[in-house]
């Protein structure tokens, strides 16, 4: 008799930016077989890095919890690869989702909220992730504005960004608030407001994809 053994869903987990300098502004294919070169890693807004990947942290304490398996593209500051090497190692994975983490910056101070980023539909690049993406970035918007009480800034379609277009699993960018913004900044440093993004984070994937199946 074969038993079959449910293997729970996993989720990559990729915190923004810290890549290593020596390598951040090295050139990559925006997409698969482009001629089109992007930077590797732009730096992000300052202390973005750090923020996110304690929240990463955070939410993979809470999916293991749940009975998720997680896998993080990066654990520590200097990361050696650029947005290609992301999405591949998510890939590899055969992630149920990759979930990237960010925080926003913006020359105007007063802007704050959260946002959510999917991929555009692009044949050949994301028209195999583009449905469940769109879907999965709606769940973990609702809630994670629900968890924080962050202002809600909606789903935005992107284009342009890397790791996104060499995704083969369904992947969203969560722009949990803006650090320019001297009030959100302060929450994002705080470890109740980061826990408060993880519990979103983590309701909004649980409503994407049950831990088993």
């Amino acid at each position: 008799m074969i038993v079959e053994i449910a293997v729970a869903a996993l989720i990559c987990i990729d915190p923004g930016h810290g890549t290593d300098p020596a390598v951040a502004l090295q050139g990559e294919p925006i997409g698969p077989g482009s001629t089109q070169l992007k930077i590797k890693d732009g730096g992000g807004a300052r202390g973005e890095a750090d923020i996110v990947l304690a929240i990463a942290k955070r939410t993979r304490t809470l999916l293991l919890a749940r009975g998720y398996r997680v896998a993080m593209t990066r654990t520590a500051p200097g990361y050696r690869g650029g947005n290609v090497a992301r999405a591949r190692f998510c890939n590899r994975h055969h992630a149920a989702l990759m979930l990237r983490i960010h925080a926003d910056g913006s020359l105007n101070t007063s802007l704050h909220g959260a946002k959510t980023l999917y991929p555009a539909f692009h044949r050949g690049w994301t028209d195999d992730i583009f449905g469940r993406s769109r879907r999965a970035a709606g769940l973990v918007q609702r809630a994670l504005v629900a968890a924080t009480g962050a202002t809600d800034l909606g789903l935005i379609q992107r284009s342009d960004l890397t790791g996104f277009n060499w995704a083969d699993v369904p992947a969203i960018l969560v722009e949990t608030g803006y650090v320019t913004n001297p009030v959100e900044s302060h929450r994002l440093h705080s470890a109740s407001y980061e826990t408060r993004v993880a519990r979103g984070l983590v309701a909004g994937i649980a409503a994407f994809v049950p831990a088993r199946p």
